[in-house]
């Protein structure tokens, strides 16, 4: 299983890149993912950086990547690449990829920004990636604000603001917090998404 992990100037790849690679994955890394799609079984957007930076480096593979996500390779975006599947940010211009309507804005609390363990809620359990609730790591002052409460897979409370955990639509998911750095609860959900893109057990789902 051919796991496409797109370099767009974000911090992680390298633990994100290791994480998959003991799911199973074979990992390959490009800044200019629309030339690799063709081969790649699932998509990886990783996490830490700044919106607008990543999108104006995305930009000219947007197209590409959201056709191949929409015609049915499996994603997975990681904090800011979560923050990607949605139309736009706050923090920065440029466009994201438009998979999940809703745009992401600053996280209004006291502490900001959010760093540490948190519980995980989830709001439709049995999914394939995230079945179940969880404590899991997270790093962000932005969260997402979808335009359709019904593509919020999970939730979490930081500071008394309450905010998705995880979005899903399709076959793309996004998840705040980072798997990579969640111990075993965290190699489990890449363990799944893995497992997910390797079998495409829920075909019947349209994106």
């Amino acid at each position: 299983m051919i796991a496409l992990l797109v370099d767009y100037g974000a911090g992680n790849l390298h633990s994100i890149g290791k994480a998959l690679e003991r799911s199973g994955a074979t990992v390959r890394v490009s800044d200019r993912p629309a030339r690799e799609l063709g081969g790649a079984d699932a998509i990886v957007l990783p996490g830490v950086g700044a919106f607008g930076a990543a999108a104006e480096r995305l930009g000219p593979s947007l197209p590409a990547l959201r056709e191949a996500i929409l015609g049915g390779t499996p994603c997975l975006g990681v904090c800011l690449g979560m923050q990607l599947l949605l139309d736009g940010s706050e923090e920065g211009t440029g466009a994201g990829l438009g998979l999940i309507p809703g745009r992401v804005v600053r996280l209004r609390a006291r502490r900001v920004p959010h760093m540490g363990w948190n519980d995980v809620d989830v709001a439709r359990p049995g999914d394939p990636v995230l079945p179940r609730a969880g404590q899991f790591y997270f790093a962000n002052g932005y969260v997402a604000a979808p335009g359709d409460q019904a593509d919020v897979l999970a939730w979490t409370e930081h500071d008394g603001v309450r905010f998705p955990a995880a979005l899903r639509r399709g076959r793309a998911w996004g998840v705040q917090f980072h798997p990579e750095k969640s111990g075993a609860e965290g190699l489990a959900l890449l363990d799944r998404f893995v497992a997910f893109a390797r079998t495409g057990s829920d075909a019947a789902v349209s994106p």
